[in-house]
């Protein structure tokens, strides 16, 4: 099965700035280009049209890169096949930056050590010259690319950045390796010889390629989730032809109207109506029911659950983009393309930043050039590059990725996986956490909770007799029964004669006794009567228990109670929620009855109940649209298309995998109390991220007014580039150790932080 042919709506063909007006012109990306962020899903059904995850006004006939950040775009309609030529590229360039630019620091590091045997010579200049350059404009190629279009389209971001500092550094030291001569004596080391800076560029490159690459994983993963949902689907099909005969098709050539037949433990190919057969169907996929429904004819079926025991055949509604798993998918599509990352605040700051140093820089060469001493060219140069070397932004690359690598791993000891920083940067801004119930709340699966008695057997016996007909069935129910028995001890019996009432229950023979395990429909059937029995039993319907009735010779024996329990930890994690401030809303597909009682167990009073999957992602579409920044946390594949729409995806750890991978938070042991600790995680690491990014620019800021030269009229000081590249560096040092003070960030309820 293939995901959606085309988009859900059609968007207008360009809405971006002006100053990037060839954003609706088609073409591939630049050089062999791996862009920032760029996404997995590099290949697009025909006719798609392609936006940028940052910008989405930013649509364009092809592929190409987002002229305002840079950024590879991505296909609006999702292709289940996976194009990883972009991840292999990075991957093969960030090798070579290593493999190349290693020797360069090496040598570099071995000039400060006396007696290393790598002691400054021209011959290690030039071989460092002739290595930075494969690096610098073979490796960091896509880097230039997209710096000079930011430059084109007047809209600076971090590659003009990176273009900039690795291109000086590498310009200045090409120019000193090669020409030594020109620059003056006071720039020349006890050696005699002109420093170079070959390292700065290659680690600059190098460092930026692994930044790269660790993204496109990411987003591949981001993409599994996608694939992982269509996979759900059956390949193929049995279709009825019109002679009556079976023919095996793909799924593809199914069209609407064709009859299916779909047989015991087989998926449901499409969504469609029952028109012969009965079975029980695993709708949990969708609703989050773990209790199987009854389908027969009529009754509608949607593609992917899984059916029965029976056999049935339906005439097919929806196929292709059309059903229900599809516009799944083109909902989690459309959710991850519209995450804005955290990376854009450095964006905003370069955007003054970029255009700043550059004018500085060419100030201070003019000013030296025609005001400074003999010789002026030489001390101009040396001005210009001080100044452009000291913006470098080593330090503004490692703000981010820092502080998120240090969050992460406080955050997995306390039981807490975030997949990217977006999910960081917004947890924090949240005030509206919707939960799924079952599974979340819910341990997921169906218990055996209480036994009630109407005659003088015991609850033991009257569970031993449940169990002997339950031993035939492969119902969820019949599994809850045979797992309380186990876990009673109770003695295992034969039954015989056994005999499923579609839709109704069971019956069979035990010591002679003619017995039944039902439903009302099954004692309607037998036309058997219990005022007592019916109220016992709505009363455990409106707690939210499954019911079924034993019945002995006629005789209504007793109660099963199975439901679905709450989890031992919700009770205490949803009032410390609660005390955090969250406003907590229940969201299922199950029954408002049993969501209701759920909910009513643990103190919550909002409750959506009754949803479908693309109804669970409107509902928190509604919650966005008044105002509200919302988190869903959930488990199964029902609630994939609200994890991927809200601002926060929380996945319980112990959930499907679609679920997992489609959501930014992961709870490892499940434990809603998970939640309030990366809610505090995500404040600090915020913070820690803001003044990270403050420690990359003071350090540069101020030290740019002193490469340029303002102190020399007066005090006669200037600043060699290498000390540029110091101050550099203590901005990188200061950086890190600031993200390193997460580790110890308490993040249990009223803790400092």
């Amino acid at each position: 099965m293939s995901g959606p042919e085309h988009p859900p709506e059609d968007p207008p063909a360009c809405h971006e700035a002006d100053a990037a007006p060839a954003c609706h012109e088609p073409g591939a990306r630049t050089g062999s280009g791996a862009g920032h962020g760029a996404g997995p899903a590099a290949t697009a059904a025909p006719g798609a049209r392609w936006t940028c995850p940052m910008h989405p006004e930013i649509v364009k006939d092809g592929p190409g890169d987002c002229p305002l950040c840079g950024m590879a775009l991505e296909p609006m309609a999702f292709s289940a096949d996976e194009d990883k030529s972009e991840l292999r590229d990075m991957t093969r360039r960030f090798g070579f930056s290593v493999l190349f630019g290693l020797p360069v620091v090496v040598q570099s590091m071995g000039e400060m050590i006396p007696g290393s045997g790598l002691e400054h010579s021209t011959v290690a200049n030039w071989i460092q010259a002739l290595l930075t350059t494969i690096v610098v404009w073979g490796c960091g190629f896509p880097f230039f690319v997209r710096a000079w279009a930011s430059v084109r389209n007047r809209a600076p971001n971090m590659f003009t950045l990176i273009a900039i500092g690795t291109g000086v550094a590498w310009g200045y030291s090409l120019v000193a390796a090669l020409a030594p001569g020109i620059f003056p004596a006071a720039f020349r080391t006890g050696h005699g010889s002109v420093p170079v800076y070959f390292e700065s560029a290659v680690v600059i490159i190098a460092l930026v390629l692994l930044g790269q690459v660790l993204e496109l994983r990411a987003r591949s993963a981001t993409g599994h989730a996608l694939r992982a949902l269509l996979d759900l689907a059956p390949a193929r099909a049995l279709r009825v032809r019109s002679d009556g005969e079976d023919e095996e098709v793909a799924l593809e050539r199914i069209e609407v109207g064709d009859r299916l037949r779909v047989r015991p433990g087989e998926k449901i190919p499409v969504d469609g109506v029952v028109v012969e057969g009965r079975s029980a169907v695993d709708e949990s996929m969708v609703s989050g029911e773990p209790i199987p429904v009854e389908k027969g004819p009529g009754d509608a079926v949607i593609g992917a659950t899984l059916n029965g025991r029976g056999t049935i055949v339906l005439a097919a509604e929806h196929v292709g983009a059309d059903t229900l798993l599809a516009r799944i998918v083109a909902r989690v599509a459309e959710a991850q393309r519209s995450r804005a990352p955290i990376q854009g605040l450095a964006d905003r700051v370069a955007a003054w930043f970029v255009p700043a140093v550059l004018v500085v820089a060419v100030l201070s060469f003019v000013a030296w050039a025609a005001l400074g001493p003999d010789p002026r060219f030489s001390h101009a140069l040396l001005a210009a590059v001080a100044v452009l070397i000291i913006a470098c932004p080593c330090a503004l690359g490692l703000a981010t990725p820092m502080s998120i690598m240090v969050a992460m791993g406080r955050g997995a000891g306390a039981g807490v996986l975030f997949r990217n920083a977006e999910a960081i940067e917004r947890l924090r801004e949240v005030d509206v956490l919707v939960v799924d119930k079952t599974g979340t709340l819910t341990q997921g699966r169906p218990v055996l909770t209480a036994i009630e008695r109407f005659g003088d057997r015991s609850e033991e016996e009257l569970l031993a007799a449940a169990a002997a007909l339950e031993r035939g069935s492969e119902h969820p129910l019949a599994a809850a029964v045979l797992a309380g028995a186990a876990e009673r001890g109770v003695a295992t019996l034969e039954a015989s004669d056994f005999e499923a009432v579609a839709g109704k229950g069971i019956t069979g023979r035990l010591d002679g006794a003619e017995l039944a395990l039902g439903n009302a429909a099954l004692l309607a059937e037998l036309g058997i009567e219990s005022r007592e029995a019916s109220e016992r039993a709505e009363a455990h319907r409106a707690a939210g228990a499954t019911v079924s009735f034993l019945v002995r010779d006629g005789v209504i024996d007793g109660l099963l109670v199975v439901e679905d329990p709450v989890k031992e930890d919700a009770v205490g994690a949803v009032r410390a929620l609660l005390a955090a401030g969250f406003r907590m809303i229940v969201l299922s597909g199950d029954a408002e009855t049993t969501a209701r009682a759920v909910a009513g167990r643990l103190g919550l009073d909002e409750v959506i109940a009754g949803v479908l999957p693309e109804e669970k992602a409107e509902v928190i579409e509604r919650l966005q649209s008044e105002g509200a920044t919302v988190a869903m946390a959930g488990d199964g594949v029902n609630d994939a298309p609200a994890l991927a729409r809200a601002d926060v995806g929380i996945a319980m750890g112990d959930g499907s995998d679609v679920a997992l991978e489609a959501a930014e938070v992961t709870l490892l042991r499940g434990d809603l109390r998970g939640i309030e600790r990366a809610h505090r995680l995500s404040q600090a690491t915020v913070r820690n991220i803001r003044q990270n990014l403050f420690f990359a620019f003071a350090y540069n800021a101020m030290g740019v007014p002193v490469a340029a030269g303002v102190l020399y009229p007066s005090f006669g000081l200037t600043l060699d580039p290498m000390f540029a590249a110091a101050a550099m560096s203590l901005s990188s040092v200061s950086v890190i150790g600031n993200a390193l003070r997460l580790r110890a960030v308490r993040l249990d309820r009223g803790s400092a932080d």
